[in-house]
């Protein structure tokens, strides 16, 4: 009996141990490919894509209400490095638009992709604002968050 509960215990700590392992081994794996994710290493610009999208419902009262999106609405960038954004217009005939804080104006357009490269030295949020959305009015407010650190 003695050997046998010995032998299970060695199974239970092999187990464990394979385990810590394997969750140490996926985690730096996990942590050196995404890591980066918002910089990168040399100064290639790390590429980032996003697109324009509407949103539309009806209130109980039969009103028709729509808004507009930039997706993703929130993007970490880091402070130095090169960016390369691309947005894609998918709805909504064009959208023009300024990053509050910089001369970076345009205008994107449905069923074309609108290329920018940036590279912000300060720390902040920047808002790409789409000039034509600005308020809920105007079936927005469609701005997306530049965070810089």
């Amino acid at each position: 009996m003695n050997f046998i509960t010995l032998k299970g215990k060695w199974i239970i700590i092999a187990l464990i141990s394979f385990f810590i392992v394997v969750t140490f081994l996926f985690l730096n794996s996990f942590t050196q490919v995404t890591g980066g994710i918002f910089s990168s290493e040399d100064d290639e610009p790390y590429h980032i894509n996003m697109i324009t999208t509407e949103f539309k419902s009806e209130t109980e009262s039969g009103e028709k209400i729509e808004s507009y999106r930039w997706d993703p609405g929130t993007v970490h960038l880091s402070k130095g490095k090169p960016i390369k954004l691309s947005i894609y217009g998918v709805n909504g005939k064009e959208h023009p638009f300024i990053i509050e804080g910089t001369d970076v104006t345009g205008t994107v357009k449905k069923g074309e992709e609108t290329i920018l490269n940036l590279q912000f030295n300060k720390s902040g949020t920047y808002r790409l604002i789409c000039t034509a959305h600005e308020t809920i009015d105007d079936n927005g407010p469609m701005i997306a968050y530049l965070v810089v650190d």
